[in-house]
C-alpha cells in the first residue's frame, strides 16, 4: 500500500507547485490600469455582524440577480413592471419593447461580465437579460419621477419611494451603468434621463451633506476626463467625497513626530478642554466628506484685547443624520471593501476620523451646537451609538487627513496651553462664571495684599515723621 500511494502524492504535490507557479505569472500578467469592479456581494467580514447584516438586503424591491426571486420582494416585482411599461410608452418612440430587450439581449455576455461569475451563475442568458431589461428600466423611471416628483399622480405610496430610494443604493443592489447605457440610448428622452440621474445624484448627495439646505459646489462628473461610473453606488460615492484636491491645505507641523500614528485623545471632550474646537467647514469650497481642516487661532475670551488663547479648530463639513445614514454608509464601505476595487478608501477614512472624535452623546451635542451634525435620528447617545459601531474595525487610509491628525495632535500635546485652556474653560463657561471666578480673584488678591502688610508692617507714622523733619 505504501508503494502506490507514494506515486499519487508525488502527483498531488506536483498540481500543488504547478498551482502556485502559474499563480505568480497571474500576478505578473496583471493589467496596469485598475480594472473595473465586478458586482458582488457584500464580504463575510462585514456579514458576520448580525447588528448589520439586514443593512445591505434590499426592504422593498430586489433589483439584479443576487436576491431575485425571493417572496419578500414579489410586491416590489409588481412596481417594476409597472415602472417598465411607463419606460416603454412613454419615452420610447417608434421602439417596441421587443426592441429594448433584443438590445440587452445582444449585451448580455457583456453585461454578465458586469457581475462576479457565482453571482449570475443559476441563470442562463436569457432569465439574465429579463431580470436586467426589467430592472434597468424601472431604475430610469423611477429616478426620472423622483427628480420630476411625479409620483403623486402616479398614485405611489410615499413609504414605497422612501424604501425604494434606499434600495437603490445597496451593494448587492446594483446595476451596470452600461446597462442603463444601453437603455437610455434607445430612448428619445436621453437627454432627460442623464439629467435626472446626475439630479437624483446631487438631491443624495444634500441629503447626506448640506444641512438641511441644497448647497452649491457639489461634484459633478467630468465624462471626458473620468471613467464611467460602474454603478448609482458609484456615482454618490464619488459626489460625496469629490476630487482627490478638494481637501482644504493645512499647514504641514513644523515638527517631525516619531510617532505620527499615535492619537493620544479619547474624543472630542478632550480636545475641547485642550482649547481645540470644531466648526462647520466653508462650504464656498465645496461640500465632501473630503473638506477637513485644521487652524490655530487667537480667541478672545472676554471683551477687550486681553485674556485671549491660542487654540485650535477642526472644520468639518455639515452632516445630516437619519434613517438613510447607516445603510448608506455601510454599503459604501462595503464598496470600498470589495477586493477589485482599487481605491482609496475615502468613506472608510471619514468614518475613521469622525469616529475618533465620538465616543459619548456629549460629543455629538456639541456637533450639533457647532452646526457640524443635524440628527434627526433620534438622541444624541443614538447618534454616538452609530458612528462607533459602523466605525467599529474599520481600516482607513494613515494618509487620509495626515496632515490634520498631526496638528491635532501637536496642539493637544501642548501642556501650557492644555492648563490654559482648561482654566478657561471650567472657570469662564458662562459671564455669570467668568464674574464670579473674577470676583474670587480679587478677594485672594485682597486677602494676600492684607496677609503681606500684617506680617511686614511698615513703621508707626509718627516714627517716620521724625525721621523725615530730621532729613530736613
Amino acid at each position: 500500500m505504501a508503494g502506490t500511494s507514494t506515486p499519487c502524492i508525488e502527483c498531488c504535490m506536483k498540481e500543488r507547485f504547478k498551482a502556485v507557479m502559474a499563480a505568480g505569472e497571474n500576478a505578473k500578467n496583471q493589467p496596469q490600469t485598475a480594472p473595473t469592479p465586478k458586482l458582488q456581494k457584500v464580504k463575510f467580514l462585514l456579514r458576520d455582524n448580525k447588528n448589520f447584516a439586514k443593512f445591505y438586503e434590499p426592504r422593498v424591491v430586489s433589483l439584479g440577480p443576487i436576491h431575485h426571486g425571493k417572496e419578500k420582494y414579489r410586491l416590489g416585482e409588481k412596481y417594476k413592471l409597472g415602472l417598465t411599461k411607463d419606460f416603454v410608452t412613454e419615452s420610447c418612440e417608434n421602439v417596441t419593447i421587443e426592441d429594448l430587450y433584443k438590445k440587452i439581449e445582444e449585451e448580455i455576455k457583456a453585461l454578465r461580465e458586469c457581475f462576479e461569475e457565482e453571482v449570475t451563475k443559476p441563470y442562463d442568458n436569457g432569465g439574465l437579460a429579463w431580470i436586467l431589461f426589467v430592472d434597468g428600466c424601472a431604475v430610469l423611471q423611477y429616478i426620472y419621477y423622483a427628480v420630476k416628483k411625479k409620483f403623486t399622480e402616479k398614485s405611489i405610496k410615499r413609504a414605497s419611494v422612501a424604501f425604494w430610494q434606499q434600495d437603490l443604493f445597496l451593494l448587492e443592489n446594483q446595476l451596470p451603468y452600461r446597462l442603463l447605457e444601453s437603455l437610455m440610448s434607445l430612448s428619445k428622452m436621453k437627454g432627460k434621463f442623464r439629467s435626472s440621474i446626475r439630479d437624483f445624484i446631487k438631491k443624495n448627495h444634500n441629503m447626506v451633506l448640506g444641512g438641511g439646505q441644497q448647497l452649491p459646489g457639489n461634484r459633478e462628473r467630468s465624462e471626458d476626463s473620468e471613467p464611467p461610473p460602474t454603478h448609482l453606488l458609484d456615482l454618490l460615492r464619488t459626489s460625496l467625497l469629490g476630487p482627490p484636491g478638494s481637501q482644504t491645505k493645512t499647514k504641514k507641523s513644523k515638527i517631525e513626530r516619531k510617532d505620527p500614528e499615535w492619537q493620544s485623545y479619547r474624543n472630542l471632550q478632550e480636545l475641547k478642554a485642550a482649547g481645540i474646537i470644531v466648526k462647520r467647514s466653508c462650504i464656498k469650497t465645496g461640500n465632501y466628506l473630503r473638506s477637513i481642516s485644521f487652524a490655530r487661532k487667537w480667541i478672545n475670551l472676554l471683551p477687550g484685547k486681553y485674556f485671549n488663547l491660542h487654540t485650535g479648530h477642526i472644520s468639518l463639513p455639515p452632516m445630516i443624520v437619519d434613517d438613510s445614514t447607516r445603510p448608506k454608509f455601510l454599503n459604501m464601505i462595503a464598496y470600498e471593501m470589495c477586493l477589485d476595487f482599487y481605491n482609496d478608501f475615502g468613506v472608510t477614512s471619514y468614518i475613521s476620523f469622525l469616529d475618533s472624535l465620538i465616543d459619548e452623546a456629549s460629543d455629538v451635542k456639541d456637533l450639533r451646537k457647532a452646526r457640524v451634525l443635524y440628527n434627526f435620528l433620534g438622541s444624541d447617545e443614538e447618534v454616538a451609538q452609530l458612528f462607533n459601531g459602523i466605525g467599529t474595525d474599520l481600516v482607513p487610509d494613515l494618509k487620509a487627513y495626515k496632515d490634520v491628525k498631526y496638528q491635532i495632535q501637536e496642539c493637544y500635546d501642548n501642556i501650557w496651553m492644555k492648563f490654559t485652556a482648561e482654566f478657561f474653560h471650567y472657570h469662564f463657561r458662562t459671564s455669570w462664571t467668568g464674574l464670579a471666578s473674577l470676583g474670587a480673584l480679587f478677594a485672594l488678591f485682597l486677602g494676600a495684599t492684607q496677609t503681606w502688610f500684617a506680617v511686614f508692617s511698615p513703621d508707626d507714622c509718627n516714627d517716620f515723621c521724625k525721621k523725615f523733619t530730621q532729613n530736613l
